[in-house]
This record gives C-alpha cells, structure tokens and sequence, in this order.
C-alpha cells in the first residue's frame, strides 16, 4: 500500500460535504472524539481525491457519493465498515456499535445503502459544502 506523504498521520474520515446527514454525523463524532483522532476530508475536494489517489483508490463520481470512507493505517474503509470503526472509537455509548460488526458485511451494507439512498430526501442537502468553525479548523483537511 501507498503511503501519504505530505498528510498527517491521522485516519481521515471522508464524507459527503453537501449532505446535512453527513454533516451532522461529522458533528457527532467531532463531538466524540475528545484524543482528536479523525481528521476530516469532503469527498467532493481536490484533496479527498489526491488522498484515494494516492492509495490507488478508484476515483470518485461526485454525482454518485454513497460512501462514508475512512482512511486507517493506508487502508480505505467504506460504508458500514468504516461507520462502525469510527464509532468504535469514540467515547461512550457509540463504542457498543462495534458489536454490529458480527453481522455479515453485506447484510450490514444492504441497511447503510438503504440509509444512503434516501438521505438527501429525509435530512436534505446544502448548496455547498460544510466551512468549518476556526475550532473545528485544525480537523479539516
């Protein structure tokens, strides 16, 4: 595997930055991750496609972003997989998600893809993406 010059040596979490269902997910664990362990990349940047690039990752067709991904030890995660680490990772009750994992992938990602499919429809979008606060700044790559 390819390793990321020039990029911390954080997992980076990479979502769709123009979903509210993301955003706010993004929130949720910014909230839960008080070592600061997850930076933060819209899948819709420049920098979200160097980064897959760069892992020989297939490229991104921003008209069709269903995924969260994560990027861990040069590895990139996705879907219910990469939702379930992460939330491993956080302080309290999200940890528990983790038990989720005994459940076959497919199973698991027939419900993510569900979620995905009707997200916009049920939390709706924005017209561009997330800005972080000068807080949050640091975070966001």
């Amino acid at each position: 595997m390819n390793t990321l010059p020039n990029f911390p040596q954080k997992d980076i979490i990479l979502f769709d930055g123009v979903c509210n269902f993301c955003n706010n997910s993004i929130n949720l664990v910014i909230d839960n991750d008080p070592e600061k362990q997850f930076l933060f990349v819209s899948l819709q940047s420049e920098i979200a496609q160097e980064l897959l690039g760069k892992l020989n990752y297939k490229p991104i067709n921003i008209s069709k972003l269903d995924t969260v991904m994560l990027i861990s030890d040069n590895t990139v995660f996705i879907k219910s997989e990469a939702a379930l680490l992460v939330a491993s990772r956080l302080s309290g009750a999200w940890k528990w998600f983790k038990v989720l994992r005994i459940f076959p992938i497919w199973l698991r990602d027939f419900f993510y893809d569900l979620i995905a499919k009707y997200r916009y429809k049920f939390f709706g979008k924005s017209d561009h993406c997330r800005i972080p606060t000068p807080e949050m700044r640091e975070r966001f790559l």
